[in-house]
C-alpha cells in the first residue's frame, strides 16, 4: 500500500511546506529579472506580489507546450522571460546556446538527477569532460560505413520480413492496429539489435526476455520522466524515501533493465556472448579501460535515444499522411520511379541508395517534423549571468529552453505558409535543400546535435516505403492530440486500418 496515502497528513504537510517554500524562492528569482525594454502590443506574463511567476506555472501545468508557444508566437523577439525561465524560439539565441556560449548551458542538475538511477552517467545526461569523451568515442563509431550498414540490413530485415507480414495479417482480419504501438516496437527491435546484436522480437512478441525489458525500459523512462515534471526536484526525493508506488515501480523496472545490460555486458567481457561484432556493445567493451558501469550507462542512453524519437516523429508522419492522399500518392509515384530505374526490377526492399534517392520523401518528412518535432522543448541550465543576441538577460541558474515546435510554426522562419504542410517548401529543382539546425533544430544542433540523425531519417523512409508500397491505410478514430513524455506521443495511439494493394 502507498505509505502516502495510508497518512494524509505525512503526504499534505510537506508538500504545502514545499509549496511555501517554491513561492518564497520563484518570488525572489522573480524580484531579480532584469528589467526588459517594453516591446509595443505584447504584454509578458504579470508577476504577482510574494508568489512571482508561480502561478502561470500552476495554471499551464497540463498544457506547458500550447502555453509556451502561444507567448511565443506573440512576442515580437521570439522570446519571453517568465523568471525563472527564459523561453526562445529566436534562432540567434539557439545558436548562441547550444553553439557560441555552449559551455554556458549544461544540461541542468535537476534533470541529471532525476534521471540518474535510471541512466547513471551516460551520455543523454552528462556534461563537461565526462559528456565531451562519450561523445567522441560514439562520433567515431556512429560515422563509420560498416556501422551504418549494420543499421540499415536489420531495418530492412525488421520492416520486410515482420512488418510487412503482421500488416497483411491485419488487412485479410479487418484488424485495427495501433501504430504508435507498432512504431515503438519496431525501433525498439532496431536498437537492441544495433547495441546488442540481440534479437529482442518486439514486434512479434516472441521474445519473453526481449518483452520484459521492452515493458520495463519503458516503464522507467517514463516514470523518470515523471519526476521531471514535479514542481522540484525535493518532491520525488521525498517520494522516493516515502517508497511510494511510482518511485517502488521506477526501482522494479530499473532493476530489470540494468540486469538485462550487466548481462549481455559480462558475457561479452568474458568471451560468451556470440555476435557479430558489428553492434555497438562489441565496438566499445574493445577498450578494456572502460568499465562495465560505464558501458552499462552509455549503451543505455543509446537505447534511449533511439527507442522513443523515431516511433513519435513517425506516428506524427503517419497521422498527416492519413489526411493528405496527394502527398501519399506524390511519394507513391517516387518509389515506382525509383524501382523503374533498377536494372533487376524487383519487390525486394529498397536498397540504402535507393532510399536516399528519395528526396520528396525525404521532403514529406522533413516538413512533419517541422510541425511536429519529436522532442519539442528542451531545457538547458545557464551557469553564468548572460546575455542573449536578442537583448534578454539570463541570470545564473535560470532555465533556458528553446521551443522548436513554435519555431516551426515562426512566420519570420518558413513565411505566411507556416501553418501549412507543404513538402514542396525543402526542394529545389527537385532536390532536398536542408535547413539551418538553428532554425530547425528538431535533431538539436552544436556540438549535441543527434549523431543518430542520418540513421533515424532512413529508418523513416524504410518504413514509409514499405507500408506506402504495399497497403492502402485509413484512420480508424480521430486523433491529434500530442502527451509529452520523454518526446511528443500521440495521445491514445494512433489506430489505423490497413488494405493490402493489389495490381499496383
Amino acid at each position: 500500500m502507498d505509505l502516502l496515502s495510508s497518512f494524509p497528513m505525512l503526504a499534505s504537510f510537506p508538500f504545502l511546506l514545499f509549496l511555501i517554500w517554491c513561492a518564497h524562492l520563484v518570488f525572489f528569482k522573480a524580484r531579480s529579472t532584469p528589467r526588459e525594454p517594453p516591446c509595443a502590443g505584447f504584454a509578458a506574463p504579470k508577476c504577482y506580489p510574494l508568489v512571482g511567476n508561480l502561478p502561470h506555472f500552476i495554471n499551464n501545468c497540463d498544457r506547458f507546450l500550447e502555453w509556451t508557444t502561444e507567448l511565443l508566437v506573440a512576442s515580437p523577439t521570439g522570446t519571453v522571460t517568465v523568471a525563472p525561465f527564459v523561453f526562445t524560439a529566436n534562432p540567434s539565441n539557439v545558436e548562441h546556446m547550444l553553439k557560441a556560449n555552449f559551455d554556458n548551458y549544461p544540461k541542468g542538475g535537476d534533470v541529471v538527477s532525476a534521471l540518474h538511477d535510471f541512466l547513471g552517467r551516460g551520455i543523454f545526461i552528462s556534461n563537461g569532460e565526462q559528456w565531451k569523451a562519450q561523445r567522441r568515442a560514439a562520433s567515431f563509431e556512429f560515422n563509420t560505413k560498416s556501422l551504418r550498414a549494420f543499421v540499415f540490413d536489420r531495418v530492412r530485415h525488421e520492416a520486410a520480413d515482420r512488418l510487412v507480414p503482421l500488416l497483411r495479417q491485419a488487412s485479410r482480419d479487418g484488424q485495427v492496429l495501433d501504430l504508435q504501438e507498432l512504431f515503438d516496437r519496431f525501433a525498439f527491435d532496431n536498437i537492441i539489435s544495433l547495441v546488442f546484436d540481440q534479437d529482442a522480437d518486439c514486434l512479434r512478441r516472441g521474445n519473453k526476455e526481449g518483452e520484459r525489458f521492452f515493458r520495463a525500459f519503458h516503464k522507467a523512462a517514463h516514470l523518470s520522466v515523471d519526476r521531471m515534471k514535479l514542481p522540484h526536484p525535493l518532491v520525488w526525493k521525498l517520494k522516493r524515501w516515502l517508497d511510494t508506488e511510482d518511485e517502488r515501480r521506477l526501482r522494479e523496472s530499473t532493476a530489470v533493465v540494468h540486469e538485462f545490460v550487466d548481462k549481455y555486458v559480462r558475457l561479452k567481457r568474458s568471451g560468451g556472448c556470440t555476435s557479430s561484432g558489428g553492434d555497438l556493445l562489441s565496438r566499445f567493451a574493445e577498450d578494456g579501460t572502460r568499465t562495465d558501469e560505464f558501458l552499462r550507462d552509455f549503451l543505455l542512453s543509446v537505447v534511449l535515444a533511439g527507442s522513443d524519437t523515431t516511433p513519435a516523429a513517425i506516428t506524427w508522419f503517419f497521422y498527416v499522411l492519413s489526411s493528405k492522399p496527394d502527398v501519399v500518392d506524390h511519394i507513391r509515384e517516387e518509389l515506382r520511379l525509383v524501382r523503374a530505374r533498377r536494372c533487376e526490377p524487383g519487390g525486394e526492399a529498397f536498397t540504402l541508395e535507393e532510399l536516399r534517392e528519395m528526396n520528396y520523401l525525404h521532403a514529406a518528412i522533413a516538413e512533419s517534423l517541422r510541425l511536429h518535432p519529436a522532442v519539442p522543448l528542451l531545457p538547458r541550465v545557464c551557469a553564468a549571468d548572460d546575455e542573449m543576441p536578442d537583448g534578454t538577460r539570463v541570470r545564473r541558474g535560470w532555465t533556458v529552453m528553446y521551443n522548436s515546435y513554435a519555431m516551426g510554426r515562426a512566420e519570420v522562419i518558413w513565411g505566411k505558409d507556416c501553418g501549412e504542410y507543404k513538402p514542396e517548401r525543402w526542394l529545389e529543382v527537385g532536390v532536398f535543400q536542408a535547413r539551418s539546425a538553428f532554425q530547425y533544430p528538431v535533431f538539436h544542433a552544436g556540438p549535441r546535435m543527434c549523431l543518430g540523425k542520418e540513421m533515424a531519417v532512413i529508418q523513416m523512409k524504410a518504413i514509409t516505403a514499405s507500408i506506402l508500397e504495399g497497403f492502402d491505410m485509413e484512420l480508424a478514430e480521430q486523433r491529434g492530440k500530442h502527451d509529452l513524455s520523454i518526446s511528443m506521443r500521440m495521445d491514445g495511439g494512433l489506430p489505423m486500418r490497413f488494405r493490402e494493394r493489389r495490381g499496383r
